[in-house]
């Protein structure tokens, strides 16, 4: 379980909250609300008051790049600094992660700029499932993608949150300006009131 209370992110209330395993937090709200400062600051990237635990331990336990690992945030923009795509990997990825997610195995050979948004969007994904983390934190990842890559996306996401990848169940903090990204969603936080609604019938 991720648990939050008492957070304080610049022009928010304080924030509370907590995700369990096999669980999916929408985060919604309009451009400039706060979603990704709200991201940042769980994945301890900016320096941000309150207290942050994951299955009891406290985020100030952990050495940062641990936290950051176990943590782990896929911003609305990917970085890319080696000279390959495979160079971002801990171990070089197999061609059947990329096919999950309708990226051809070639582009693990690839320079990064030449990848599209999406591509981007969705190698870094893949980067960000092979460490292992316990959480998923997701800044708008549908938001370059197609119907039909936006669904693939989806279940590798769903497969995490079940556990059904081989790996423990984990719990997915989704921020989204659009509602229908949120529909599978367990619970909804709204920002910039705070407000954390859970969801009727929300999709498995």
């Amino acid at each position: 379980m991720l648990s939050v209370s008492g957070l304080r992110v610049p022009g928010l209330p304080p924030l509370g909250f907590e995700v369990p395993r096999g669980e999916v937090l929408g985060i919604s709200g309009p451009s400039g609300s706060g979603k990704t400062r709200l991201l940042r600051a769980l994945a301890d990237l900016d320096p941000t008051p309150g207290a942050v635990s994951l299955d009891g331990a406290a985020r100030d336990s952990f050495p940062a790049p641990e936290w950051r690992r176990r943590v782990g945030l896929l911003p609305a923009e990917p970085r890319y600094w080696g000279d390959t795509v495979a160079a971002h990997f801990p171990e070089p990825p197999e061609a059947a992660a990329f096919r999950s997610l309708g990226l051809d195995p070639a582009l693990r050979e690839a320079d990064p700029a030449t990848l599209s948004t999406g591509e981007k969007a969705r190698v870094a994904l893949l980067r960000l499932l092979a460490r292992q983390p316990d959480a998923l934190l997701l800044d708008e990842p549908g938001a370059n993608l197609d119907r039909g890559n936006r669904e693939r996306l989806l279940s590798r996401v769903r497969a995490f949150r079940e556990g059904s990848d081989g790996r423990r169940r984990g719990l997915v903090l989704w921020a989204s300006h659009a509602e229908a990204e949120l529909r599978f969603a367990d619970t909804v936080l709204r920002l910039p009131e705070g407000t954390v609604t859970r969801m009727s019938g929300a999709a498995s």
